[in-house]
C-alpha cells in the first residue's frame, strides 16, 4: 500500500479532536465568546452585566451579572456539549423565547480556554466556582473538572 493509500484510511477521529473542532465553528474569536456569554447572562435574566477584558479578551474575558445563577448539581454538566434547561424535547424549539438553546457555547469556550464559573442562586448560601481545564490532546486531552465553595468578601 503506498503512504498515499495509508493518508487516504477512513478513521474516526479523536473525541478532543471533535471538541476543539466544533469549538472552532462557534467560538471564531474572543467576540463571539463575549456575545455567547452575554446572551447566557440575558437567558438568566440579568438586568446589570460587567464585562472585563484584557488584550482584547485573548488573556482574559470576564462576565459578572446579576441573573439567575446555575444551581450546583448543575455544574459538573455545564461544560458538556448539548446540555442545556432551555428545551427538553423537539416540539420545545417553536416555543424559545431565548438566545440561546444548544448549549453549546461554554462547552465550547472550555475547550479553547481556560473557564472558571462562579455562580450563586437566590436560594445558595454561597456561591461556587467551577473551573474547567482541559489540555491538549498531546496531553492526553485531560479535562479537570475542580468544583469548590467561595467566600465572598
Amino acid at each position: 500500500m503506498t503512504s498515499e493509500a495509508q493518508s487516504s484510511v477512513i478513521r474516526r477521529l479523536d473525541e478532543s479532536l471533535i471538541n476543539r473542532i466544533a469549538a472552532g465553528e462557534i467560538i471564531h474569536r474572543p467576540s463571539s465568546a463575549l456575545k455567547e456569554l452575554l446572551e447566557n447572562a440575558l437567558d438568566a435574566g440579568s438586568t446589570s452585566i460587567k464585562i472585563t477584558a484584557k488584550e482584547g479578551g485573548l488573556k482574559m474575558l470576564q462576565i459578572q451579572d446579576n441573573g439567575s445563577g446555575i444551581h450546583k448539581a448543575d455544574l459538573p454538566v455545564l461544560c458538556e456539549r448539548f446540555t442545556t434547561s432551555k428545551i427538553k424535547k423537539f416540539g420545545d424549539l417553536a416555543a424559545l423565547t431565548t438566545y440561546g438553546f444548544r448549549g453549546e457555547a461554554l462547552a465550547s469556550i472550555s475547550h479553547v480556554a481556560h473557564l472558571s464559573v462562579v455562580t450563586k442562586t437566590k436560594s445558595d448560601s454561597c456561591a461556587w466556582r467551577c473551573r474547567h481545564v482541559f489540555y491538549s490532546a498531546l496531553s492526553n486531552a485531560l479535562i479537570q473538572l475542580v468544583i469548590e465553595h467561595v467566600t465572598m468578601t
